[in-house]
């Protein structure tokens, strides 16, 4: 898989595909582990080492005048993802842009001079995994599949159905048969074929690594897996956002979720890449990473001082984040220790108890997720392990709406009452 031939040099340091850059500035795979490259292909680990492929660009001179000329969705950041310079104009979702909300009344209750929430349950689908499945869709098309498929705790499992109608794709997802019924209806509301599977998410993914090498995954794009490089992309449009939201500033710290990993570890390669890029200031930054404690296999190694993670059987409310055996584990750990942030967890009555206080000072109405984040940022801020001084971001991932089930004990009216001011006054009283 060396680099392929049918690539030629147009400019000094920039590679261009014969067939019109379907990949933009994207020039090959890298191994995150020993640097081996290898072409742009349906690739995901490295034949030398196993280790993880992800994606090496050859950037042109990217400027904040180029990128506020294009559209309100992760398109203005084409020049930054291995998309074509067309892509805005192909069937697509069009992801991103979300809200980045000036968290005021959030930040006097947890005693915080300075605190944005970036509520993504505003992507097309209701969470993040809109904009991982773009940039997948992209690869999909590119490498000639004709069915878009995923292993997921449930947001993924929607916003690959529903991308794949868009795009014209067949779709075939597989889930843990026990999810959230809300996700379960959003998924197969789209069409295609929904699966689910006796077992974790772990077990589902297993699965799907063994259908790809079997004949029934013939021309089938795995976004998590096959496509994994690509599809881990679209994480860092998230962090460009925040920043230009910000008027071109890296917060000082942030606080994200942790189900695999990877969308830690793009925020912190998008973050490296604005400042080479001279995007922003080269300042540094604090990324704290958050789980819920039935799934905190990254929290518990970062407190044992282990490089290693042991994998743990999930067992939260936090059903998203539900992943015993994170890829990308190790990774979060290094950028953790490397920023001067921390790995830390919540129980699930603190998520449920997180989810209510973002809903009632802020109006946002989170998933078990976006709980684990706001209940982690709480707790660290307790535990002086977050300066409450400094300019803070917290990422709720998806909308309450999936998780119903995690809040609906605590979901009742205040009062029945016969329809008379006389009722009222009594009940108020």
């Amino acid at each position: 898989m060396a680099l392929a031939s049918t690539e030629t040099t147009t400019s000094p340091g920039r590679v261009e595909d014969a067939h019109g850059k379907p990949f933009g500035p994207a020039a090959a795979l890298s191994c995150r582990e020993c640097g081996a490259r290898y072409d742009l292909g349906p690739n995901f680990a490295c034949i030398e080492c196993f280790g993880p492929l992800e994606i090496a660009y050859d950037f042109g001179r990217v400027t904040r005048e180029q990128i506020a000329e294009g559209p309100t969705n992760i398109w203005r950041y084409r020049s930054l993802l291995p998309v074509p310079a067309d892509v805005a104009a192909k069937p697509n979702m069009a992801p991103g842009w979300t809200k980045l909300v000036k968290a005021d009344n959030l930040a006097r209750e947890l005693g915080i001079r300075s605190l944005h929430v970036k509520d993504d349950s505003g992507n097309p689908t209701h969470s993040f995994k809109d904009r991982v499945v773009a940039i997948a869709v992209e690869a999909a098309r590119n490498f000639g599949f004709h069915t878009l498929s995923c292993s997921s705790t449930g947001n993924l499992a929607g916003a690959v159905t529903a991308a794949a109608a868009r795009a014209g794709l067949d779709a075939c997802v597989f889930i843990p048969a026990d999810l959230e019924e809300a996700k379960i209806v959003m998924a197969s509301v789209y069409g295609g074929k929904l699966v689910g599977i006796e077992g974790t998410y772990d077990d589902v993914n297993r699965f799907c690594s063994e259908l790809i090498g079997d004949e029934l995954g013939d021309k089938w794009g795995f976004v998590n897996v096959n496509l994994r490089p690509y599809y881990a992309e679209g994480s860092k449009t998230l962090a460009y956002e925040i920043a230009e939201q910000l008027g071109w500033r890296i917060p000082d710290q942030i606080v994200i979720p942790v189900a695999s990993g990877s969308q830690l570890t793009k925020i912190d390669k998008a973050f490296k890449e604005l400042i080479a890029l001279g995007l922003v200031e080269d300042r540094p930054y604090k990324i704290f990473a958050a789980q819920a404690e039935g799934c905190s296999p990254v929290s518990a190694a970062y407190k044992a001082g282990h490089d290693v993670i042991r994998p743990v059987k999930p067992d939260t409310i936090a059903k998203s984040l539900a992943i015993g055996n994170p890829a990308d584990g190790p990774y979060v750990l290094d950028i953790a220790r490397r920023t001067g942030g921390a790995v830390e967890d919540v129980t699930d009555a603190e998520i449920v108890d997180a989810i209510r206080l973002l809903a009632r000072t802020e109006g946002i109405f989170a998933e078990t997720a976006g709980g684990v984040t706001v209940g982690v940022l709480r707790k660290l801020v307790a535990a002086g392990k977050l300066d409450p001084e400094a300019e803070t971001v917290v990422l709720n991932t998806g909308d309450g709406l999936k998780t119903l089930d995690a809040v609906a004990d605590h979901a009742r009216p205040t009062a029945v009452i016969r329809p008379s001011l006389d009722a009222f006054r009594t009940a108020i009283a």
